[in-house]
């Protein structure tokens, strides 16, 4: 195991679920025996604010935080969200962003306008960049709020991490009702 520290940031608004996946994925490094660090960031999650976790796992890892300009792959929940924290990639990051729009306040009250190009402007900066379509992979699997989970999947195959470490984990922290279902999205995504 080298001296590297990976650094994953997840980002987007309250109520997608980022907060678990942030668990599931902490949990998935600590079964594969990696020193895991996690912080969040909630700013009135509850109504659909800002939410960013940070989680960094290696050999050993000191602090919870992404220095900025040093995070190894962004997981973006919605598509401005994760715009707006491309600057804590390093150059060359990776990006895996659900394709999906959710107005914040400003928009909705009609201040503002939701910027266009966004998904074109993330690809031009980051080449590896991939583009999810979470709501329908967590419909196919038969739950609309398995899209957290469906765009795990997806994130899995940027990390060497094994497939049976994930499933573990999911196990772990799905609630018994809902493992059939996120499972499944956590597969069509871990497919793409």
């Amino acid at each position: 195991m080298s001296d590297k520290v990976t650094n994953l940031l997840l980002v987007g608004v309250g109520g997608q679920g980022i907060l678990l996946a942030s668990e599931i994925l902490s949990e998935t490094f600590m079964l594969a025996g990696f020193d895991v660090k996690k912080s969040e960031i909630h700013g009135m999650s509850q109504r659909g604010g800002s939410v960013v976790s940070h989680v960094r796992y290696g050999r050993e890892v000191f602090s919870p935080i992404v220095p900025e300009g040093e995070g190894d792959i962004l997981f973006g929940f919605e598509l401005m969200e994760t715009c707006r924290y491309l600057p804590l990639l390093k150059p060359g990051g990776t990006v895996v962003a659900n394709d999906l729009r959710i107005p914040p306040p400003s928009v909705l009250m009609g201040k503002d306008v939701y910027p266009e190009g966004i998904a074109d402007r993330i690809g031009a900066e980051f080449p590896d960049f991939l583009l999810v379509d979470g709501q329908k992979l967590a419909m196919e699997a038969g739950n609309p709020r398995a899209a957290n989970t469906a765009l795990l999947g997806a994130v899995s195959r940027r990390l060497d991490v094994a497939e049976d470490y994930w499933l573990q984990a999911l196990e772990k922290m799905v609630p018994r009702k809902a493992l059939e279902v996120n499972r499944k999205a956590f597969l069509l995504g871990r497919g793409l």
